[in-house]
């Protein structure tokens, strides 16, 4: 008979006794679903959508939130990076919106440029590098670790030995995304630096950007003096700009007012990396004069460099900076100004004679040359230039469309992308997961022996001073685990059982509460069974094992439970007793990369750590259910 027909034969209170109960366990319910649903969803987020609340993430209901994750996490989770690339002022992620009205032609004439331009590798940057706001392993650099463990094997020490690095593990594998606009860090001429390289060079173009030294002078330079509002930058030029969109950085010293080329001047000098910055071949005789003055004798300078020249008339023009030692200081030095301090002189390369070197130069001049004029740009690809100092490369379109054409897999990247994060480092990370296996199953096998017996002991032979020792056991329980933890770990140390499983298992191995409750369980147990089980010639450990034990299946389930338990959410105690980490728990590990983290992977590491505990609870609810619930029924 179902439950709604027994509710309908009962008086109108009960029922709606028991439909407030049921509204009850509903609304407990309820309240238990609706916190766990807000972790799930938030255990998908990032740093851009990190404020919402919604029971299911934006980015799986809205492409313009995916577009929002696609973007962050393609620009390194870099607003400023991003601004200066797009040429835009957005304040944060947040913000971010996608191209009102895109150009797929012109996004094709600018991915055709890539493909058929042999840029040097500074000139591009890989995406999904990084993420140092969300704390999290984006897709890029989990390919990267895939990749560079394909060419020099599976183990980190392999690949350390191949790149000369040295991480202690793939889950410390890290790489510093490039951000060469600025002057401050130059590339890296070192093994990893040229696996970095190439393994962009073989990724997808959604999936990379290129510099931008213009996006860089008017985002970061211009407004930083001018502030964002372009009316104050006209007002000090006497311009009519209505946005900075309409500025252009010039490739040479511009021919405009005194305060325009001061600008330019000093963005070039001192704010533009070395990398997109040249000087003509007037420029020689003062370079080599500048390396006669400061190394003054050319044995000195060929030392120093590494090189074999005869006289400072043979060393030639450098066609682009070095990226490091002597050579580079020097050439930042002459670009900047060095005055030699015996002399006093200055040698400073004149502003008429540097030239920026970018992205933006390269792509107009392609089109230069492949249309001739402006009108003919316009009329194949439907934009409305006045001249090619108007082109800027397109790359929020071609970003854009490429991001139309992944949005799947970008949905099931963010999605999974911080549990991916979890899992990689508890199974790359110590051994986390093998030591909390051995754990737990040692505890939960023990806990069903060594109890069972104290309790069978003290069920089965009805001593005078049982309750006494069931009074101490369950005095046990009225000191914190806190409090015992500093006595037991100084026992510990004098028997030599730190760092072993043993130190883990012995103090908790028998426990006061499971033999009261084991105890009161088998005294429910018929004595006639044992009675007769003596008659018929069965031993003690027949009579415990056969009998005792079969019929406690569901109190043995509970025991179990609260062994496992306790065991696998054991922290503070498995960090105390067990400080190498060789023998850390796997909740040693989670509190370690919880630490490190953010709060999309605190999340997806919580909820990935429970599911242990979710299991074997499902395996021994059935047990409970049936063998105490269902006679109560009876």
């Amino acid at each position: 008979m179902s439950i709604i027909s027994q509710i309908g034969r009962r008086s109108p209170g009960v029922r709606l006794l028991i439909a407030g109960i049921y509204a009850v366990l509903l609304l407990g319910a309820v309240t238990m679903i609706y916190p766990f649903a807000i972790m799930v969803s938030g255990s998908m987020r990032s740093a851009v959508d990190l404020r919402e609340t919604a029971l299911v993430p934006g980015f799986l209901r809205s492409d313009e939130a995916l577009y929002r994750k696609y973007i962050e996490a393609l620009f390194n989770e870099s607003v400023d990076v991003m601004n200066s690339v797009y040429d835009e002022s957005v304040p944060s992620f947040q913000q971010v919106r996608p191209p009102e009205r895109p150009n797929r032609r012109f996004a094709e004439e600018w991915l055709a440029f890539m493909e058929n331009s042999r840029l040097p590798d500074y000139f591009t940057a890989c995406g999904a590098m990084a993420a140092d706001i969300s704390k999290t392993i984006p897709q890029g650099l989990r390919e990267f670790k895939r990749y560079v463990a394909d060419r020099h094997g599976a183990g980190i020490d392999e690949v350390n030995a191949a790149l000369g690095t040295d991480f202690i593990g793939w889950s410390a594998f890290f790489v510093i995304p490039e951000n060469y606009a600025p002057r401050i860090r130059m590339p890296q001429n070192t093994p990893l630096a040229a696996a970095l390289n190439e393994f962009t060079r073989r990724q997808p173009r959604g999936n990379v950007f290129c510099h931008s030294p213009e996006g860089f002078f008017k985002r970061q330079y211009v407004t930083s003096v001018y502030s964002r509002d372009v009316a104050n930058y006209n007002k000090a030029h006497g311009t009519g700009y209505r946005s900075y969109e309409e500025l252009h950085l010039s490739e040479t010293l511009p021919e405009g007012s005194a305060l325009e080329q001061n600008d330019w001047e000093s963005f070039v000098r001192g704010n533009l990396n070395l990398l997109w910055v040249r000087v003509d071949e007037r420029a020689l005789p003062l370079y080599r004069a500048f390396l006669k003055a400061k190394y003054r004798d050319i044995d000195v300078l060929n030392r120093d460099y590494g090189t074999s020249y005869e006289s400072f008339a043979d060393i030639p023009l450098m066609t682009e900076p070095p990226f490091d030692g002597l050579a580079l200081s020097d050439w930042a030095a002459l670009v900047s100004g060095w005055q030699d301090p015996d002399t006093g002189r200055e040698y400073r390369m004149p502003a008429g004679q540097l030239r920026v070197h970018s992205v933006e130069f390269l792509f107009r001049n392609y089109l230069r040359t492949k249309y001739g004029e402006v009108g003919a740009l316009n009329a194949e690809c439907g934009t409305a230039f006045r001249h090619f100092m108007d082109v800027v490369p397109p790359q929020k379109d071609a970003h854009y469309f490429s991001f139309l054409d992944s949005r799947k897999e970008l949905r099931w990247e963010f999605a999974t992308r911080n549990y991916k994060t979890v899992l990689e480092y508890l199974l790359f990370h110590g051994r986390g997961i093998l030591n909390t296996a051995i754990y737990c199953t040692l505890a939960v096998f023990l806990a069903l022996l060594v109890n069972p017996l104290a309790a069978y002991a003290l069920s089965r032979y009805r001593m005078p001073s049982t309750y006494k020792i069931l009074l101490f056991l369950m005095l046990t329980m009225a000191f914190p685990a806190m409090v015992t933890q500093i006595p037991v770990f100084l026992m510990l140390r004098k028997l030599n059982l730190l760092n072993t499983f043993a130190a883990l298992i012995l103090p908790g191995l028998a426990n006061g509460y499971s033999i009261f409750l084991l105890k009161g369980f088998f005294d429910s147990l018929p004595r006639e069974l044992y009675e007769n089980a003596a008659i018929d010639g069965a031993g003690e450990w027949t009579m415990f094992w056969r009998i005792t034990m079969s019929l406690s299946t569901p109190i043995l389930s509970v025991i179990a439970l609260h062994a496992f338990t306790a065991a696998y959410a054991n922290f503070m105690y498995a960090l105390l007793i067990c400080q190498d980490e060789k023998m850390w728990t796997l909740m040693v590990w989670l509190y370690q990369l919880q630490e490190r983290s953010g709060q999309g992977v605190v999340y997806a590491s919580l909820l990935i750590a429970a599911i242990p505990t979710f299991v074997i609870f499902i395996l021994c609810q059935k047990v409970i259910m049936r063998g105490i619930v269902v006679p109560v029924e009876k």
